[in-house]
């Protein structure tokens, strides 16, 4: 196989995992081919491109209406409803992170700094049947935000649990075209604008946790990259350990005997892999069966080139 099809074999492996994770990686090592160790140096460079990643997800988002109603002493029914929010001039002010032995990645994102845009439409009182007024907003804010996500096997993939994670806001103030309504309805819109940006936020939090299949291929050639056991996280890496099993045409492999262990790396360097011989030999022997290693020289390259002969004496 050519190494252009191996090494993103390899690298996508870093964050797949599959079903039947054994509890204990001690207890894996034997059914693991490849390992993947992230070190501290280099979560430190990921966290630098993670603030990027965030505003991308948020600004390329697409956000749900938003309904609620509220009954008032003296005015009746509220009804309220928020659509076409957008994101606007959002900047991250400083993000840090922490590896968190055992647990996961707990990151910290400060002074994050947003204009939210949209649109209210609300009516009050008893006589209201729908809702007849609307009205363009929008919501300066500077905001705090924790994520704190544990690191699991589920539905054979890596899961992350982001139900850890909390809004500190620091400025929302809110701007109504025209600035007319009262200001309990105003008070009213502000709750309710604080509440949806909220969900949307802790929504987002979710979507950002995405990971790629458990098989990769390439042609007949499939590999099975999934995890043998949940990650290890130390206070100084991250280590994932997958199995690397080739199946050619049905036909797959197995290990049991691997001989890994994690004093085979050290912490010098930002990323390692360890590759077993029981991962590269199927994988090399299903590529020449696969015919990855043919070579077609035609008649014209096998021609013998004659010389005139010379004679001496």
């Amino acid at each position: 196989m050519p190494h252009a099809v191996i090494l993103p074999l390899l690298l996508l492996a870093v964050f797949t995992v599959c079903h039947g994770c054994l509890p204990d990686p001690a207890s894996a090592y034997r059914f693991t081919g490849i390992v993947c160790r992230l070190t501290y140096p280099a979560a430190v460079v990921l966290n630098e491109k993670t603030t990027k990643v965030i505003e991308a997800a948020f600004q390329h988002a697409r956000y749900p209406s938003m309904k609620g109603e509220k009954s008032l002493l003296f005015i009746g029914k509220v009804v309220y409803g928020l659509e076409n929010l957008e994101i606007h001039n959002l900047s991250i002010g400083q993000s840090a992170f922490e590896l968190r032995p055992g647990e996961g990645v707990a990151m910290e994102i400060s002074n994050v700094s947003a204009i939210f845009k949209g649109t209210i439409q609300y009516g009050y009182g008893s006589w209201l049947v729908d809702i007849a007024h609307s009205v363009d907003f929008e919501v300066e804010s500077q905001i705090d935000l924790g994520i704190n996500p544990k690191l699991y096997c589920g539905d054979g993939k890596v899961a992350a649990d982001t139900s850890d994670c909390y809004l500190n806001f620091h400025k929302l103030h809110l701007h109504l075209q025209g600035d007319k309504e009262p200001n309990w309805l105003k008070k009213l819109f502000t709750d309710f604008i604080t509440f949806t940006v909220k969900l949307v936020v802790k929504g987002q939090c979710a979507c950002m946790c995405v990971f790629p299949e458990n098989f990769l291929s390439d042609g007949d050639i499939i590999v099975d990259i999934s995890i043998t056991a949940p990650p290890t996280i130390t206070a100084n890496y991250i280590e994932s350990y997958h199995k690397g099993l080739t199946n050619y045409k049905n036909t797959s492999t197995v290990i049991s005997d691997s001989v890994y262990h994690p004093d085979q790396l050290t912490e010098n360097r930002m990323l390692y892999f360890w590759v077993s011989d029981q991962v590269f030999n199927p994988m090399l022997s299903a590529a020449h069966h696969d015919g990855r290693f043919q070579l077609n020289i035609f008649g014209t390259e096998l021609a013998v080139s004659t010389y005139p002969s010379t004679s001496c004496g």
